[in-house]
């Protein structure tokens, strides 16, 4: 038998007699459960958060992204574009050229309406990888047919202009300065124009993609000033199940060999939005910080509860030195005691907190309260990581506020 844990089991779950240390252990306990609780579920959100964003990018960039380290534009050489397509795991390759752009429309009835634009001009490759399929509210994701150019535009165009794309006779007019020219109003030379009609609109849940606008790349070639071959970007869908920091350290090789004239990176979607997820990571570590503090204040009631404890128990202390037990012994019945008090308190929230997460996840119990939401409830991911650093956090903390307590209670007698 461990006497050490026995006796501290009889201190804490000793029914006859509750005092007021007794209550407040059950308190300190209680204290650490709910914010092991807390502290679970707010990661496992943060967690969530970072992974909806993901999907959310998902549906619009593609999974490697070619740029110039320098500038704005590059020229994609038909022995660069070669190689890409020959590099394993390649799916698609689209040539885009993009950049900000003036939109006229006069809806119906209204005066002309205007808006600074992401004029993104893409090839036909773009419609073939069916990202934009799910994010489509109205219309179709078409660029051109016979031989007439279209647009597709977010939704938040589509409300600053009151386009309609129903209204097939009303064209959005692009515009963007022409270099070398002088701005201004009356120079009827000052803009390169193109006039589209609008296809489709879409709707992603992300500020960034609220003004962009996709048009064939011929279009914004014309209008930027590119020549046939120039791009601000080569975006390329890798296969499904392609590892893709491998498809990036391959891309790279291929970039740096077919394209030595130029210096390119090769980014990830994760790499692109990467100020984002640094920004998710250090609120999700303020939170959870102010959460551990939390738990912190709970295990200072421990190391209260056990010194109090240790007062009353003084004359135990004093009948077990003259049986024979040693400091250590004695130390270890209170180390003890407050393991059971903690780890009592942190494996009910952790448990708690788990299954509080799955039925999240499962049922979505606690909604996101916009009926715009493209989800429903708020989105959690428990991770293994989060959940043994939370179990290791309070594990630490109740040896430090446990130690002195029995340290003290060890030297009573010694």
């Amino acid at each position: 038998m461990n006497l050490p844990a026995w006796i501290a089991r009889r201190y804490f779950f000793s029914r006859k007699k509750r005092s007021f240390i007794s209550w407040l252990s059950i308190l300190s306990m209680l204290g650490v459960g709910v914010g092991t609780m807390a502290l679970i579920i707010v990661l496992s959100v943060f967690n969530g958060m970072e992974e909806l964003n993901r999907q959310l990018f998902r549906n619009f960039e593609a999974d490697m992204t070619i740029l110039p380290a320098e500038g704005k534009r590059f020229v994609a050489s038909s022995a660069l574009l070669s190689q890409l397509r020959q590099t394993p795991g390649v799916s698609f390759i689209s040539a885009v050229a993009q950049d900000n752009a003036l939109a006229r429309y006069r809806a119906s009835g209204l005066t002309d309406g205007q808006a600074v634009v992401q004029l993104k001009g893409v090839d036909d490759n773009y419609t073939q990888r069916s990202q934009l399929d799910s994010t489509l509210i109205q219309g179709q994701l078409v660029l051109r047919r016979d031989d007439v150019n279209y647009a597709v535009v977010a939704e938040g165009i589509r409300n600053d202009l009151s386009i309609s794309p129903v209204d097939i006779l009303t064209p959005l007019e692009i515009l963007y300065p022409q270099s070398g020219q002088t701005l201004s109003a009356i120079n009827p030379n000052a803009f390169n124009r193109e006039a589209l009609t609008v296809g489709g609109v879409f709707y992603i849940e992300v500020p960034n993609y609220n003004n962009v606008v996709l048009a064939p790349i011929s279009v914004a070639r014309a209008l930027f000033g590119y020549e046939p071959n120039e791009v601000t970007s080569l975006e390329i869908q890798l296969r499904p199940g392609t590892d893709e920091e491998a498809a990036k350290q391959a891309l790279e090789a291929v970039v740096s060999k077919a394209a030595p004239a130029v210096q390119l990176t090769v980014q990830s979607r994760d790499d692109l939005n990467r100020d984002l997820y640094r920004a998710i990571r250090v609120e999700k570590l303020f939170v959870a910080l102010t959460l551990s503090f939390i738990i912190l204040v709970a295990s200072i009631n421990i190391f209260f509860s056990l010194s109090m404890l240790v007062i009353e128990k003084k004359q135990d202390i004093g009948i077990m030195f003259a049986m024979g037990a040693t400091s250590g012994m004695i130390r270890r019945i209170f180390l003890t005691e407050g393991a059971i008090i903690a780890l009592t308190g942190a494996i009910t929230g952790l448990v708690l907190g788990i299954v509080i997460c799955l039925l999240q996840q499962q049922y979505g119990f606690v909604s996101m309260g916009t009926p715009s939401s493209i989800v429903d409830a708020y989105p959690v991911r428990l991770d293994l990581i989060d959940v043994v650093l939370t179990g290791g956090l309070v594990v630490l903390m109740t040896i430090l506020t446990s130690w002195f307590p029995a340290q003290r209670a060890a030297r009573y007698m010694a």
